[in-house]
């Protein structure tokens, strides 16, 4: 007996699979989503005080422009001011979109948004640091940063098992590349070390000593021969960061390159070198008013001002751009065997929490640092020790400590960029320019 055909099942019957939004998901945690609320609090509060501040310049602007205008051309303050203010508007709508996210318990992507919103708080850090030094208006700052590093790396779980899970297979490789001699090599053959925090910490370390030593031999030979000058950057210990910064720089740039034409090597740590050189001089300049090289009056060969340095105003130079060139090309050629055998003398089972114990001591020598100039350079403008932090430098690193342990260098206050530097000195020279003009016509009506 043939068997009746049975009926066709409407597609619509087939069940389907459900799409993302209608899949169940876990539910964020109310402190995330009570985070993500004081988020948006905080994104619509930043919005309006940069639209106040908007309208606050736009005022001035029609009313009185020589207020904020010196010549033809706003002041640097201002100017970092304004920069700093359209960050602000950025980061405010950041905040709420991030905010939005939490509440939504879209975790993936707020851990995305997580991470240009640390960029935008460290940038504005450095702004702030230009424009009114280091004081407690940077303690939000930290709190906000704080708080947002740890909901990029605890927001999403599966994100959290998977970095778990890469753990754990890079241990096992490491572990293999050790046995095999291959230790902090790029294991897929895509440059020549792998690019992680272990080896770039080292590289930072290794670099500040060596370049520290490059230094003091150069200006022992050539600059002041005979004269050992102490060129250290940091309050504590033998260490240049400019080179080690410089370094690390240069081998996430060049790791990729390392056997391309010497040619191309030289060319970019030679522009790597003196763009990082500049932008450093400039930000110690006008955060702090120190000066620690100063390349104006180079010339070429004798002949004729070095263009490089009148360009960038003397913080960089063409023969120290080569120097970075020939730097590079020597680092990343020959320096970098060299280097992983040296760490990897650090013994494997206290590879990791050592270096985790020197890299909180190397932040703390950092901070201490940034805040000792900054002390430093308020003493120098006058400004009343007053506060336990204050006295504390000035107990334990005064201005003659700071002038021999930071023997190259010198500070203006007049040539930083903050309010109670260079604007202060600028407010008050304006409030005496007032006064006599208010004297003078007193006198005329007075006649």
């Amino acid at each position: 007996m043939t068997p009746e055909p049975q009926p066709e099942t409407p597609t619509s019957a087939v069940p389907t699979k459900a799409p993302a939004h209608a899949r169940e998901q876990p539910k964020m945690p109310l402190a995330y989503r009570l985070y993500g609320l004081a988020c948006i609090v905080l994104g619509i509060f930043t919005l309006f005080a940069v639209a106040m501040f908007a309208a606050m310049m736009t005022w001035v602007l029609q009313t009185d422009p020589s207020m904020i205008i010196v010549g033809t051309d706003p002041t640097l303050p201002v100017v970092l001011l304004v920069i700093s203010y359209v960050i602000t508007a950025a980061d405010g709508v950041a905040l709420i979109v991030f905010g939005s996210m939490l509440r939504r318990g879209s975790k993936r992507s707020a851990a995305r948004i997580s991470h240009v919103l640390i960029a935008t708080s460290v940038i504005q850090v450095l702004l702030k640091i230009m424009l009114q030094g280091i004081d407690v208006t940077l303690v939000p700052d930290a709190i906000q940063l704080g708080l947002l590093v740890a909901v990029s790396v605890t927001v999403d779980p599966s994100l959290r098992e998977e970095r778990e899970l890469r753990r754990r297979v890079q241990d096992m490789v490491e572990r293999e590349a050790a046995e095999e001699g291959m230790l902090g090599r790029d294991l897929e053959g895509k440059g020549y070390i792998e690019l992680n925090f272990f080896n770039l910490f080292w590289v930072f370390v290794i670099c500040c000593v060596l370049g520290l030593i490059i230094e003091t031999v150069y200006h022992f030979v050539v600059v002041v021969p005979g004269e050992i000058q102490d060129r250290a950057g940091l309050l504590f210990g033998p260490f240049s960061p400019i080179y080690g910064f410089g370094a690390v720089l240069m081998t996430v740039a060049l790791n990729r390159f390392y056997k391309a034409n010497p040619a191309i090597i030289f060319l970019v740590s030679a522009v790597i070198g003196g763009l990082f050189e500049a932008a450093t001089a400039w930000f110690m300049e006008k955060g702090f008013g120190a000066v620690a090289w100063d390349y104006s009056g180079s010339t070429i060969f004798g002949l004729f001002p070095d263009p490089i340095a009148v360009v960038f105003g003397g913080r960089t130079s063409a023969l120290f751009m080569c120097m970075w060139g020939v730097l590079g090309f020597v680092w990343i050629k020959l320096c970098l065997p060299w280097m992983l055998k040296l760490i990897n003398l650090i013994p494997w089972k206290v590879r990791y929490s050592f270096t985790t114990l020197c890299a909180a001591l190397m932040l703390v020598n950092g901070v201490m640092t940034l805040e000792a100039l900054d002390c430093w350079f308020e003493r120098l403008s006058g400004i009343p020790q007053t506060t336990p932090v204050e006295q504390f430098y000035a107990d334990h690193y005064d201005n003659d400590y700071m002038a021999h342990r930071f023997e190259s260098m010198t500070i203006t206050p007049d040539d930083s960029a903050r309010v109670d530097g260079a604007g202060r000195a600028a407010l008050e020279t304006d409030e005496q320019i007032l006064e006599e003009a208010a004297d003078a016509t007193f006198e005329s009506d007075a006649a």
